[in-house]
């Protein structure tokens, strides 16, 4: 019994069939190339662990921004029908704006507004400095001081100041200066004298612009982490090196867009001083076209020079902040030039076969 069932696994096992090689289980019929040849082929080589994937295969497509392109389509149309008007409408009369952009009378007008802005300006911040000290300060007197002078002076409107301060020869007759409550007097003067029509402009400038100038410095500095100036104080670092070296640099930061805004202001706010027949641009402006009846040309005029007196502003703005904004950013930003050789840069046409190269 035992011998015949030896003797059947022998037979079974002999008419059993091999295990095929190796090689003849990977050989098999090639796959027919398709469209899909390149992504089964690039499927498997993803699969296979560490083998390297060739993208050479794939195709570069950009990125479809469709509204984009609406939007400049419609600003585009826009631009150019404004532009279409400027230039074919006879009466801008662009003539008689050219003949009188440079006329004598008016640059002369822009540089007393030029003079203008850069006294106010420069006084306006000097004392607004000051009062910003001020109404940061623990006394409770130069708190106040400084706090109702600021809500005075961005109360009422900067007309009604220029007008009160040219009939202030109405509420004292003379201007001294003396020891008070005696009769000791250094100087005196008439008022109607001292106030001109300058020194009306100057004060009505200067003081309103200190008012705003307060509390655009005293916000700067209350942007400034306390705990830098307490741990200066612990480094032992004076008090005026603390100001100077560690909070005024971080508080430009927060002060100068607002201080340049409040300077655009103050270039356009000169206008204001034509009610004291002053001869700045818009006041000279206005004498020729009472004469001439060219109303709008001349006022296309100065609305040109406002125009380029305020960009040549910004560009500054722009410079100033740029430098400022070093260690609270990590790239500056960039400059016009900059731009625009990182956009043609950026939009420029992509050399295929140089990138596979490179690769």
């Amino acid at each position: 019994m035992s011998s015949a069932a030896t003797t059947v696994a022998q037979s079974a096992q002999q008419s059993a069939p091999e295990p095929a090689p190796a090689s003849a289980v990977t050989e098999g019929p090639t796959p027919a190339a398709g469209p899909g040849a390149a992504a089964r082929s690039a499927a498997e080589g993803a699969a296979a662990p560490g083998a390297p994937t060739d993208y050479s295969g794939y195709k570069l497509v950009p990125a479809r921004h469709p509204w984009r392109w609406v939007g400049t389509v419609v600003v585009a149309l826009g631009v150019v029908a404004v532009a279409w008007s400027l230039a074919t409408n006879p009466r801008w009369e662009w003539g008689v704006v050219a003949q009188w952009f440079t006329a004598q009378s008016v640059v002369n007008g822009l540089v007393e507004t030029l003079k203008l802005t850069a006294i106010s300006g420069a006084l306006g911040f000097v004392l607004g400095f000051i009062l910003a000290l001020m109404r940061l300060s623990a006394s409770p007197l130069l708190l106040s001081v400084s706090w109702t002078f600021s809500w005075i002076f961005r109360s009422t409107p900067l007309l009604v100041q220029m007008l009160l301060w040219y009939n202030l020869g109405y509420l004292y007759e003379k201007i001294s200066l003396g020891i008070p409550f005696t009769d000791i007097r250094f100087f005196e003067v008439q008022t109607t004298t001292l106030i001109s029509q300058f020194a009306a402009a100057i004060l009505g400038l200067t003081l309103n612009q200190a008012a705003y100038s307060a509390e655009i410095i005293r916000g700067g500095i209350l942007s400034v982490d306390q705990g830098q100036l307490e741990a200066a104080a612990a480094l032992g670092i004076p008090a005026w090196r603390r100001s100077t070296r560690i909070v005024l640099p971080q508080a430009m930061r927060a002060i100068l867009p607002t201080a340049f805004n409040e300077i655009i202001g103050l270039v356009k706010g000169t206008s204001i001083v034509y009610v004291l027949a002053y001869s700045e641009l818009f006041y000279t402006v206005q004498v020729i076209y009472n004469r001439t009846q060219q109303v709008l040309p001349l006022l296309l005029v100065a609305t040109l020079w406002y125009v380029a007196i305020t960009s040549v502003l910004s560009v500054f703005q722009y410079y100033i902040e740029r430098h400022y904004s070093k260690g609270a950013v990590r790239n500056l930003p960039l400059t016009p030039l900059q731009k625009a050789r990182k956009f043609f840069a950026t939009h420029a046409p992509v050399n295929l076969d140089r990138a596979k190269d490179a690769r």
